[in-house]
């Protein structure tokens, strides 16, 4: 078995249905220092529904860049790539890296890492030393991402 480039995996089926890739989210976000419980079961949709509250807030501010078709908004962005049909793209685990290290895919992109505050340079005063973004945040904005398909 090996993993292809785009992060699915040859020589077997794989599973796509939400719970199991929060699951997989969950275990693999476990190496970037995620320390809480995986969502399942009905916990699924209400982590789906805060995800699309955070994505079309004004915290994340992800419409600013991003167009997503699913939040029916009326002003989206394009400076960077829609996000309509990014969970069919890549795993909860990916979505999850990307918002944590984006500059790891990018490194000359604008789009701020959400969970980190070090090594950060132009941090305005009322976010120095505190993350754009909580865990919980962080795993909310994935299950809605990974809802889109």
């Amino acid at each position: 078995m090996r993993q292809r480039g785009d992060g699915e995996w040859t020589g077997r089926r794989v599973r796509k249905d939400p719970a199991t890739l929060l699951l997989a989210g969950f275990i693999g976000s476990c190496a970037l220092g995620c320390a809480h419980v995986a969502p399942v079961g009905a916990d699924v949709d209400a982590a789906v529904r805060r995800g699309r509250e955070i994505v079309m807030g004004r915290d994340a501010n992800c419409l600013l860049c991003h167009k997503i078709s699913a939040t029916g908004a009326r002003f989206m962005g394009n400076l960077g790539p829609p996000l309509d049909g990014v969970g069919a793209k890549f795993n909860a685990a990916q979505l999850r890296e990307r918002l944590m290290t984006p500059e790891r895919f990018n490194p000359d992109g604008i789009m701020p890492a959400y969970a980190r505050t070090d090594g950060l340079t132009q941090v305005a005063a009322a976010w120095r030393g505190k993350p754009m973004l909580t865990p919980q945040q962080i795993d909310d904005t994935v299950a809605f991402l990974g809802s889109l398909r």
